[in-house]
């Protein structure tokens, strides 16, 4: 594909190779924020992978921990476990993975 497109056309291509693998993959999937059963907010998830993988996407130069906080919110929001940061915006195509930290108590 090539690096420094914008994050949906990135998002089309991973949608077509998650088909092509027979995955269920959903993008801009609108997501609700809850505090003591109210709504507080709302956003889009990238992509979900099989009801249980967030994939944010980027294009920007580096990641920063702001974008890693993001994946790990939009995680502890949904409840899922475990979520992917893919960022294009380089020659190198950079990942990282986030788990949702369970709370013990």
């Amino acid at each position: 594909m090539g690096f420094g497109f914008l994050e949906s056309v990135y998002e089309k291509y991973l949608l077509i190779e998650f088909r092509k693998a027979g995955l269920k993959a959903e993008s801009q999937k609108p997501i609700k924020v809850y505090y003591e059963g109210e709504i507080v907010g709302d956003f889009e998830a990238d992509i979900v992978v099989e009801d249980s993988i967030i994939v944010e996407l980027k294009s920007v130069k580096r990641i920063i921990i702001a974008h890693e906080v993001q994946l790990v919110n939009y995680l502890v929001a949904t409840g899922k476990d475990v979520g992917l940061l893919l960022n294009f915006g380089e020659k190198k195509v950079e990942v990282k993975r986030k788990v949702r930290e369970l709370s013990v108590g």
